[in-house]
């Protein structure tokens, strides 16, 4: 048990040459060899490890690919979510952080295929399904780890003895079961429909897998002439550009793909076109095939596009699929899975087996010289490519296994619509039902070999049997033919997605009625970006929901994204990318870690540029040169020292002052302002502790009243271990170093909490200080402003001031003196010439300024920046009111002229509120 604390105890333990440290801080903190060192010690003593007691808190990590690095999104989504499982632990929860890594199906079997590639090896198809998973895993025990490593280089503290990865036992087991039991319900199908084809991995990939890009095209306009014998009137203009008809014996149709012609099936033009009106039920022929094709009424067809018609290619584009849906055509596949035409019907003789880009140059050909090319437009359009093998993409008619994922979404919307899953920020939700309440059927067979392999086995029939094991596909085989019959398992793994949806509850021991899931299922808070909302955030919902009955989290906050300085996205091809090791080493992770804290504001992107890093490394700095200052002061906790015991009216305002962050910073991270908490630490830090209460604190330890210095120096300590405490979940490694420097013998990721208290802020103390404060700010102001030297020591003169504020400039006349920089203090009406007046509370203030400055030359040196200013506004202003500026220019370049506009018109302010003071003073 502590004991009460005592002055004369305070008194005597700082006797001369006494010092309450073992060791002074070095000069500087040298992350580099902190950092390890920390974490290990946090790691080795089982910190990261929920505690037995305590409220249970769970985050689930967005597993990283396994094939990954770090890079700068990763540091902003992890450090937010370190922040907040570090408060939370510190608050007496049992936190768990659960970490893990994604499979990564098609990015982890091309890393190993362009290995085996590079050694010479074998490539897959040589070496066989088995030989070459063996060989994927050996990768991933040699190499996988790469980014837990980087994690840690972060200060992740998550729970490493409970890492998942999702292809381990425990998840396959989880994602067999799952499959089956959907399939037993309905909700897993298969079905042939189109889908995103990679011809170079000749798999079937996700929306997100597809990158659109903008590529200079062309629009090829075709005859297709109608069949027997139609004609029609086609409204044109005549020579002189008046309104006439002309009888026609086609409808033009256009086309980016024209070797998909050969897989047309109709012809749609708008019910209410009138001119095709009389064509609706009519047919064209296929030029090439000479097949005959309906002409069908369809609102897809945009009159005012083209030529009005639309060729519909149900089985080679996804809006026509729909398209011949609703009016029963053909859909007819002419591409094999590496993009070729096929080498038999329905494709021509002639085109048999080409390349797809070779076959459109040979009908471009064929349609020149037969006459029915009408025309061709230059365009620039959206092609869709393969993220990872860069080809373009084919929709693709194909049998896959499909989930019914519209039965799914109905609970998953409910459950947000009632508050059990909130979004932070709010407007989220939009996009989420938006997409829900429009989810289409999905996809998830994959024609890859390393992933969950589909569990359906079937016999030489095409009856397919689904189970958890091939033992009890074998049995149902057998109940259902009578006797044992051969079965093949499907060739396919399930899309990557279909094992994350489930992350939340297989990692915590699903389908097994775990410890962990009972405690830590549903999950707290998942924090993610807003890109994989629909692929990941509300697929977790319909599983989570489905099979557990609970949503997998009560909480979704959708972090920024991260940009540059300029606001562009960041990507290779720019050159622009940030990468957050070579951040670490340069500046330190806590560096890092407070910068995407401090800039994470809700609703807004993250433009990260150096300087900004640097600033808050110097941030950092400021905190152990102000530890230095306190250890060389003799700063040190005392034991049973009560802050609340304290005399000293400097005491009684920063005891305040602490309050007030802790309320600030635990209300922020409570609701994921993590901005907010950050700038509350800053500002306390930096302004609060280090440039106020440090710089008027040191008169008194530099004094004669020991009373007066013990206090300080137990107060100051205990200031510390405050600020300290409440930056830790933000900056973990520069404080617990200074927390173990200082003398602490518990670790600071375990210690507690503070607990906000109102009643600490003492409202006499408050105002005198800040009165105190305000005075010195207002006089500094001046003088930066007047560019007054800052040898030069000026005389201050208060008129109108009432008793109290006489009694505290008699309190603290020696503090404003040397802050202040100035000559003199006095109470009276008449104020000096050339002096500079300002408010100080109910009195007025004159600093006179009028030797020590050149009034005419300052004058005109403000008039001069106030013109220059109005020249950048005028200037700005006139660009942001130009509507056709505003409409072509990209969207940084207009963000950057609203900041320049901004930045010109508070300089302005502060030069003309300078100016007025001048003038004033003549």
């Amino acid at each position: 048990m502590s004991r009460p604390f005592s002055l004369k105890v305070a008194l005597s333990l700082f006797r001369p040459g006494y010092s309450p440290y073992e060791t002074m801080l070095e000069k500087n903190f040298d992350p580099a060899a902190v950092e390890p060192r920390l974490y290990k010690k946090w790691e080795d003593s089982g910190a990261f490890a929920p505690s037995d007691a305590g409220e249970a808190f769970s985050i689930v990590i967005p597993p990283p690919n396994v094939t990954g690095s770090l890079h700068i999104g990763h540091a902003l989504n992890n450090t937010l979510q370190d922040v907040l499982t570090r408060f939370e632990r510190m608050r007496g929860k049992a936190a768990l952080w659960l970490p893990g890594t994604d499979h990564a199906g098609i990015a982890t079997q091309m890393v190993v295929e362009r290995q085996l590639a590079a050694a010479g090896n074998e490539g897959r198809r040589e070496l066989g399904r088995d030989k070459f998973v063996a060989k994927v895993w050996e990768w991933k025990k040699a190499s996988g780890g790469t980014i837990v490593q980087q994690l840690r280089r972060l200060g992740a503290s998550c729970d490493w003895s409970r890492e998942r990865f999702t292809l381990d036992d425990g998840l396959s087991a989880a994602v067999r079961k799952v499959f089956v039991q959907l399939h037993k319900e309905g909700l897993m199908y298969r079905d042939k429909r189109l889908v995103n084809w990679d011809p170079q991995f000749q798999t079937a990939i996700s929306d997100l897998e597809v990158e659109q890009k903008e590529v200079d095209g062309h629009y090829w306009h075709f005859a297709y002439p109608l069949a027997d014998g139609v004609t029609y009137p086609f409204p044109i203009k005549d020579e002189e550009g008046n309104d006439t008809t002309e009888m026609r014996d086609y409808i033009v149709v256009a086309t980016t793909r024209p070797e998909t012609m050969l897989g047309d099936s109709g012809v749609a033009v708008h019910p209410d076109d009138e001119r095709y009106k009389d064509l609706i039920g009519k047919f064209v022929i296929l030029p090439i095939t000479g097949r005959r094709i309906p002409i069908v009424a369809d609102e897809y067809a945009d009159p005012a596009k083209g030529s009005g018609a639309v060729k519909i290619t149900p089985a080679h584009d996804f809006n026509d699929f729909m398209v011949g849906k609703r009016h029963d055509l053909e859909q007819i596949n002419i591409l094999d899975t590496q993009a070729n035409l096929l080498a038999f019907d329905p494709v021509p003789e002639a085109y048999r087996g080409m390349e797809r880009f070779a076959a459109r140059k040979a009908i471009i050909a064929r349609a020149e010289e037969e006459g029915w090319l009408k025309q061709i437009e230059k365009t620039k359009h959206m092609v869709p490519h393969g993220d990872r093998s860069g080809v373009v993409i084919e929709p693709f008619l194909t049998d896959q296994w499909y989930v019914n994922a519209g039965e799914l979404a109905k609970e998953a919307i409910a459950a947000v619509e009632d508050g059990r899953t909130v979004f932070e920020p709010k407007n989220w939700e939009k996009t989420y039902f938006e997409w829900m309440r429009n989810i289409e059927p999905w996809c998830v067979s994959r024609q890859l070999w390393w992933g969950h392999r589909i569990p359906a086995w079937y016999a030489e029939d095409g009856y397919i049997f689904v189970a958890e094991t091939e033992a009890d596909a074998h049995k149902q085989a057998e109940a259902h033919y009578g006797n044992k019959v051969a079965l093949k398992q499907d060739e396919d793994v399930l899309d990557t997605w279909f094992s994350s949806a489930l992350w939340p509850f297989s990692t915590m021991g699903w389908p097994e009625n775990t410890e962990d899931l009972a405690r830590f299922y549903p999950t707290h808070t998942l924090i993610t970006g807003f890109d994989i909302i629909f692929f990941w955030v509300a697929r977790m919902m319909m599983m989570g929901l489905h099979f557990t009955g609970m949503a997998p989290f009560k909480r979704v906050f959708i972090n920024a994204l991260v940009r540059d300085d300029k606001g562009q996205k960041m990507s290779k091809s720019k050159g622009n990318v940030m990468d957050p090791l070579v951040l670490i080493d340069e500046f330190g992770a806590d560096a890092l870690r407070f910068t995407m804290t401090a800039m994470s504001g809700q609703g807004r992107d993250i433009k990260l540029a150096k300087p900004r890093i640097e600033g808050y490394r110097n941030f950092s700095t400021k905190l152990w040169n102000a530890t230095r200052f306190t250890q060389m002061n003799e700063c040190a906790r005392v034991d049973g020292f009560d802050p609340a015991t304290a005399k000293l009216t400097l005491s009684r305002w920063i005891r305040g002052e602490v309050q007030k962050t802790v309320a600030a910073v635990t209300e922020a991270l409570e609701v994921c302002a993590f901005d907010d908490a950050a700038n509350a630490l800053y500002k306390f830090i930096w302004n609060v502790f280090c440039d106020w209460y440090l710089e008027l604190a040191k008169p008194i330890l530099n004094g004669d009243d020991q009373a007066a210095k013990a206090e300080i120096r137990a107060m100051t300590a205990w200031v510390l271990d405050q600020a300290m405490i409440l930056l830790h979940p933000v900056m973990p490694f520069i404080t617990e170093e200074l927390w173990d420097k200082t003398g602490h013998k518990d670790m600071l990721i375990t210690h507690s909490w503070p607990k906000s208290d109102a009643g600490a802020i003492d409202a006499e103390a408050d105002e005198e200080i800040n009165w105190l404060i305000d005075l010195i700010s207002e006089i500094r102001s001046i003088r930066s402003e007047m560019n007054v030297p800052g040898s030069a020591r000026a005389p201050l003169t208060l008129s109108g001031a009432s008793d109290v504020t006489r009694k505290r400039l008699d309190t603290h006349e020696d503090l404003i003196l040397f802050l202040g920089r100035l000559s003199g203090v006095d109470v009276s009406e008449m104020a000096a010439a050339g002096s500079v007046p300002f408010v100080a509370g109910e009195a007025t203030a004159h600093l006179a300024i009028a030797e020590f400055i050149d009034l005419k030359a300052e004058e005109a040196r403000l008039t001069k920046g106030i013109a220059d200013f109005d020249k950048t506004i005028d200037g700005v202003r006139r660009k942001l009111d130009n509507p056709e500026f505003v409409r072509k220019a990209p969207e940084e370049v207009i963000t950057e002229n609203r900041e320049r506009l901004e930045d010109a018109e508070n300089g302005k302010v502060k030069l003309s509120t300078a100016l007025e003071r001048l003038r004033a003073a003549q």
